[in-house]
């Protein structure tokens, strides 16, 4: 075993020996070898190609079920103009988080991800505390992020249900809180399957991702007809129903359903354990994914600004989701549940009353699957490094499906206990808002620390910004600050108990645990991602590795 000394990182020389290294192909001990080098041992099967990786981060991303649950923001925060513009200029800004992020990822490729970063990158005097911050943040928005796909899964499923019987029968809150409980159930079951069910699962959910994007946008422009807005107004028409008086206030509330939609993205980085070649994967699924989802959002939401002939008509239905009445008013009735079902998910005949529903393809399903394994693993791996309640169960590895079962049921219980919100009219926006709150602190942790503690010491992977990698970095930090402030604010002026932003709750609520468990007790004891090899190995990177090598 040899120490060196590396651009201000101590790293421990690991040598990899044994017959079980024999039967390893060679990327898979390439990987092996550099996770050891970052302080773990490999756990996983390594599943997942590059293809899968992008289709896993693109699951997640998923543009079609983004923009149709979130339709609603753009259609108060500004009607045509508010969906046309708002999405791009987002987009430009968290482009630039994902890039930080995809080159952090490309030289520390290991499942502890954000929060390693943040620790490797930090100095050393605040190193176990922003790898606290950013656990804790990241966790917090990867359970929330579960509970809101899946919440608007059942608004999917629900409105499918109002659009097929013609009004008839319109749930409630008890009844949406049963199919939300019944879907959380049935992930839990499906996601602790092995990871080669789950890689394969996320080529098809990208599949049904592009196939439903694309159809929706081609119906949505082809079919409009006589419904079909003018370009001026597709593209100019302003009309503030939020009642905020300050129209900017109220344009820049539609920048929440881009950037909810642009979650999730760092489910490339917490898999890379899981795939083969990660150093090159992960970073490509990262940059790859969001920018495909970037432009088939904005692409979704030109269509269905066209689509909307009257903004006022469609904020007075009673449906759940107002973007399945532009689907009955330019599809019909037959066409719109089709393509609306598609996006949905049932995967047998639920209900018959006017209407089967059967054979509901996946889209947002799927979609709740995927994040279900991202959070499954961000939790395995800080309770890996013994950084949450219980760790010694959700750090476990099953037998026989060589995944963190244990940590998937957990992340389900979290997030059925934050459905409880379901019987708040601003459910779906207070579950949307702490996801970003959460996930998007703990994105720009880590580059926060690389640009000011950590500017000498990261080792580029095979993806590097070089020296653009400081003004991105400080562009998407920036961005965030001025997000988070804008998601604690109710989505309307007049808010009341019903109506009420209450992600500021579930927010505060962890902030407070997470704070109050650090200065009574976790500074005495937690120093960061803990190494799980017989030797001591304090960090490398990818460009360490193929250094000493």
């Amino acid at each position: 075993m040899v120490k060196l000394k590396a651009a201000g990182i101590v790293t421990e020389s690991v040598s990899v020996t044994g017959s079980s290294q024999d039967d390893v192909p060679p990327v898979h001990r390439e990987d092996n070898n550099l996770l050891r080098k970052l302080g773990y041992k490999s756990e996983f099967k390594r599943e997942f190609s590059l293809l899968e990786t992008i289709s896993f981060s693109m699951a997640i991303l998923a543009a079609s079920c983004g923009v149709t649950t979130g339709y609603s923001y753009p259609l108060l925060s500004g009607g045509h103009f508010a969906m046309v513009w708002a999405w791009p200029i987002a987009c430009i800004f968290v482009m630039c988080v994902a890039a930080s992020m995809a080159e952090l990822a490309s030289s520390m490729p290991t499942s502890a991800g954000l929060y390693y970063f943040s620790a490797k990158m930090a100095s050393k005097e605040h190193s176990a505390l922003a790898s606290w911050i950013t656990g804790w943040s990241n966790i917090t928005g990867q359970v929330t992020l579960i509970c809101s796909i899946n919440f608007s899964c059942t608004e999917l499923i629900t409105t499918a249900i109002a659009m097929g019987t013609d009004g008839a029968v319109v749930l409630g809150s008890g009844a949406t809180f049963g199919i939300l409980t019944a879907i959380h159930l049935t992930q839990a079951i499906f996601c602790s399957a092995g990871t080669r069910l789950l890689a394969r699962m996320t080529v098809v959910t990208m599949v049904l991702i592009l196939t439903t994007s694309i159809g929706a946008i081609v119906s949505l422009l082809a079919c409009a007809g006589d419904q079909r807005a003018s370009s001026a107004d597709a593209w100019t028409k302003f009309e503030n129903n939020t009642g905020w008086t300050n129209n900017v206030w109220a344009f820049i509330l539609a920048f929440t359903s881009p950037m909810w939609s642009l979650t999730g993205y760092d489910s490339a980085a917490h898999i890379a354990e899981e795939t083969a070649g990660a150093a090159r994967a992960a970073p490509i699924a990262i940059l790859v994914g969001v920018a495909a989802t970037e432009i088939l959002g904005w692409l979704y939401y030109i269509a269905a600004s066209y689509a909307t002939n009257s903004v006022t008509d469609i904020l007075q239905s009673k449906l759940a989701l107002p973007l399945g009445q532009v689907f009955l008013n330019v599809l019909g009735k037959k066409g719109a549940l089709t393509l609306w079902c598609s996006i949905a998910v049932l995967q047998e005949s639920a209900f018959q009353k006017k209407i089967t529903l059967r054979y509901l393809t996946s889209g947002q399903y799927l979609c709740g699957c995927s994040q279900t394994v991202d959070a499954s693993r961000v939790i395995f791996a800080f309770s890996r490094d013994n950084a949450l309640p219980g760790s010694r169960w959700w750090k476990r590895i099953n037998h026989t499906t060589q995944t963190p079962v244990n940590a998937v049921w957990f992340a389900i219980v979290l997030s059925a206990i934050c459905g409880i919100l379901v019987f708040s009219t601003a459910a779906f926006n207070s579950l949307a808002s702490a996801s970003v709150i959460g996930l998007y602190i703990s994105y720009v942790t880590p580059i926060y620390c690389r640009v000011t503690w950590g500017k000498d010491k990261l080792q580029p992977g095979p993806f590097n910004l070089g020296w653009w990698s400081f003004p991105i970095g400080w562009i998407g930090i920036v961005w965030v600050v001025f997000m988070v402030v804008m998601l604690l604010f109710p989505y309307t002026q007049t808010a009341n108990v019903q109506t009420m932003n209450y992600s500021i709750v579930i927010v505060m609520a962890v902030f407070v645990f997470a704070g109050g468990s650090w200065i009574f007790s976790a500074r005495h004891w937690f120093t960061g991602p803990i190494p799980n090899i017989d030797v001591q190995s304090d960090s490398s990177s990818y460009s360490e590795k193929h250094t000493t090598e």
